[in-house]
């Protein structure tokens, strides 16, 4: 008890020592060790990463997780799981929860009316949005978030704590310092005051003692600064060595950042897809709904077309629903070419009828576009075979 008690005593000394000799450096009335200047240069290069690396890390999770609350909410579940050492399990996008929404009015108004297969339709595709979501959010907390936060909470305190350290060692030798300073200026105010030799021998007795008690404790005061010194440098040298790490920091966070990058290409590259199908789905609904409503108000000339009496010889007889298909292909084919180009198909893609072309993903196709056509797709050629292609399905090669 008494050795904790000493010791408590001593730290509570050694503190107050330090205080005392850093608000003196603070005020000016007390001389600094200057570090080496590449030192001050890691030093600032390291607390500029710490700085932008929480920026960057809290605007990301801003990002990824918009809502304040959720954000709260998730950071907190995320701590329990990692405190418990389970594996925290998937979130429900809000896409995905819209899509189920839809998905249950369809059952409630019926899969078979026009407004219930279209909520059917529309809640497939926002479930495939939630689920790509879902998947981007949690490559990006894998692949970028997790490594920043694992050099905040990791390699930074421990920077943190030898810097700490690497401060104390140099206000401890700045003491030491001030110590010396102060003992041979005592040393040499006693060396040149008057000499009682010859009138007062008791006197001269007692400044030999005094010289010999500040020699001493000069002496002292040099070993203690050599001590001071060693323990400095060496400090000096576990701090380098540290903050000359970051480099290797801004590698790996670099290969983060193109990882995150990548992810978020391919999450918005599924989006765009996902919605043009989406798109192309609902079209064809309309149109099957279209058609449906002019084929009840409006039937077929059957009489026109096939008339009841009888016809004179040399009467020609129209044949609209043979001849209108051959003179639009002789269209198709007459219109001019702006230029071919190589594209590599990223996705599969099944025709939906005979001018469109079924794809292969990684094959490549030669494409082209004519005046008029749609600008969301292309004419795609492989070998004898010719047919529409969507732009989404496909990279274009110089």
């Amino acid at each position: 008890m008494d050795f904790n008690v000493k010791k408590l005593a001593s730290d509570a000394g050694v503190f107050f020592t330090r205080a005392v000799q850093f608000t003196e450096e603070k005020l000016g009335q007390a001389e600094k060790t200057e570090l080496d200047p590449h030192l001050e240069n890691l030093i600032a290069r390291a607390d500029c990463t710490k700085n932008w690396t929480e920026k960057i890390l809290r605007q990301t999770e801003v990002l990824l997780q918009p809502n304040p609350i959720d954000h709260t909410g998730a950071r907190i579940e995320e701590f329990i799981y990692d405190k418990l050492e389970k594996k925290l399990p998937s979130r429900t996008t809000n896409a995905e929860l819209l899509g189920q929404y839809m998905l249950d009015a369809a059952s409630e108004f019926g899969s078979d009316t026009p407004y219930g297969s279209t909520l059917i339709t529309v809640g497939e595709y926002q479930k495939r949005l939630g689920t790509a979501e879902r998947e981007f959010l949690q490559t990006s907390a894998t692949m970028f978030l997790t490594p920043l936060r694992n050099f905040l909470e990791g390699d930074w305190r421990t920077i943190s704590k030898e810097r700490r350290l690497l401060e104390n060692r140099r206000l401890d030798l700045d003491i030491c310092k001030a110590r010396l300073k102060k003992a041979k200026q005592s040393e040499a105010k006693a060396a040149a005051a008057p000499d009682f030799q010859e009138t007062r021998p008791r006197n001269y007795v007692l400044s030999a003692s005094a010289s010999a008690l500040l020699s001493e404790e000069v002496d002292k005061a040099e070993h203690e600064l050599r001590v001071a010194q060693t323990e400095f440098d060496r400090q000096a040298e576990v701090t380098r060595l540290l903050l000359e790490g970051i480099g290797s920091t801004h590698l790996n966070h670099q290969r983060c950042l193109q990882d995150f990058a990548e992810a978020q290409a391919t999450f918005y590259a599924q989006c765009h897809h996902y919605m043009h199908e989406l798109q192309r789905e609902l079209g064809r609904s309309a149109n099957a709904v279209s058609a449906q409503r002019q084929s009840a108000v409006c039937p077929g000339p059957v009489s026109a077309t096939f008339p009841s009496g009888p016809r004179s010889p040399g009467t020609v007889v129209p044949t609209a629903s043979s001849d209108k298909p051959q003179t639009l292909a002789m269209e198709q084919t007459q219109l001019p070419v702006t230029g071919t180009r190589k594209a590599k198909v990223l996705y599969d893609y099944d025709a939906h009828d005979s001018s469109e072309l079924s794809l292969l993903a990684d094959e490549l196709i030669t494409v082209y576009t004519v005046p008029g056509m749609d600008p969301d797709w292309l004419v795609g050629e492989r070998g004898n075979e010719k047919g529409k292609v969507p732009v989404t399905y496909l990279e274009l090669l110089s």
